[in-house]
């Protein structure tokens, strides 16, 4: 994994997956069979795991055993079946409300933690990428940022709305003198003067969501700029691009949003229709 540059996060998950896995064995791992992973499922949905993280631990299960087989010249049949997985829900993406947008930054005075999350919210970061921003990826003069360490490692230029950049500006100014190259930085405690971890990005949002008596996460900010520019007619294509969607079939999930746009589509078409409707109906009598 490292050899392919996967990162340090997803090596981490990888092992754990593993090493939950070989602690339940009562077998060696060349004995496993597709019986035993069937046990592993039924053990994993009784402990209550969730279905989307059982599917990513059959998937590194049987990414392990492909480099048994690959790499380490192990005669042995892969016991988890290529393309078994457990059905998933498909939940419309939760965004907020204008109103809950405006009740969510009143409650935020800290200049760093207004910039993190405009960042968000206008350019649609996933956390972990506002994370690992550095003061190098910022073109303030051309209004973008380059997402150099996004998912899956691929890189994409994603753009800053006005209100971002003066939420950037402002946290700059006040910005600690520091070694560290990530844009925000700890303001506090033992770690002040690093960049803020994930972690540490998620608790502010968590602390703030109780303030403002919201139920909100990151990644709602993220959804919510999706929708509200599909909202205002952006093309699919677009947002896909600013959200770093590898594939256009997650972006069209906004779509199935009940949003403004199906909102207007739909009246303006009718009125075509009923039109029609009543234009032949006059000709006819």
């Amino acid at each position: 994994m490292k050899r392919r540059n996967y990162s340090v996060h997803t090596v981490k998950n990888y092992l754990n997956s593993l090493k939950g896995f070989v602690l339940w064995l009562d077998e060696p791992m060349e004995e496993v069979t597709y019986k035993k992973i069937l046990a592993y499922v039924d053990d994993l949905q009784q402990r209550g795991v969730a279905a989307k993280t059982i599917n990513c631990h059959l998937i590194r299960i049987r990414g392990f055993y492909d480099y048994l087989i690959d790499e380490e010249g192990i005669e042995v049949i892969n016991p988890v079946k290529r393309g078994f997985t457990l059905r998933l829900a498909k939940p419309l993406p939760r965004h907020l409300q204008d109103s809950q947008v405006e009740k969510f930054f009143g409650v935020i005075k800290s200049l760093r933690d207004r910039a993190i999350f405009k960042v968000m919210l206008r350019c649609g970061l996933r956390v972990e990428e506002v994370s690992n921003l550095c003061l190098s990826d910022l073109d303030l003069r051309r209004q973008r940022i380059l997402v150099e360490r996004g998912k899956g490692a691929k890189g994409r230029v994603v753009y800053v709305s006005r209100d971002a950049y003066e939420a950037l500006v402002a946290y700059l100014k006040v910005r600690p003198s520091s070694k560290a190259k990530g844009v925000f930085l700890v303001d506090k405690g033992p770690f002040r003067g690093k960049a803020i971890s994930v972690r540490g990005i998620q608790k502010r949002m968590e602390y703030y969501a109780r303030k403002s008596g919201l139920n909100i996460s990151c990644h709602q900010l993220r959804h919510t700029m999706a929708t509200q520019m599909l909202n205002a007619d952006a093309e699919l294509e677009t947002i896909q691009d600013l959200l770093g969607h590898s594939r256009i079939t997650t972006t069209q999930r906004y779509c199935r949003l009940s949003n403004e746009k199906v909102r207007k589509d739909y009246f303006k078409t009718m009125e075509v229709v009923m039109q029609k409707v009543t234009s032949g109906q006059t000709t006819k009598g």
